[in-house]
């Protein structure tokens, strides 16, 4: 068995996630993988679980967020929620 890196449980079905870099991570969990891994908006502060947004190499999770922080380019971003095809 193999222990979460977050919370330390030793745990037959834990799983290990790779990254780009080629970082390993054991979790028990995908609240632990969450916990440990998601990047974090820079505006509201809130763990980014879905698709977010990045506007110059900053992560937001919203296009709300990005406009608040990001100027010009921000206001570039648009949410697809409640967006309907004509």
């Amino acid at each position: 068995m193999t222990a979460c890196e977050v919370c330390g449980n030793d745990y037959w079905m834990a799983f290990e996630v790779r990254t780009v870099d080629g970082s390993r991570h054991t979790f028990d969990c995908f609240e632990c993988a969450v916990h440990k891994m998601a990047p974090i908006c820079e505006h509201c502060q809130i763990k980014i679980v879905g698709h977010g947004v990045e506007v110059s190499g900053r992560f937001f999770c919203c296009a709300h967020c990005a406009r608040a922080v990001e100027g010009e380019q921000g206001a570039e971003v648009r949410d697809a929620v409640g967006a309907r095809p004509a």
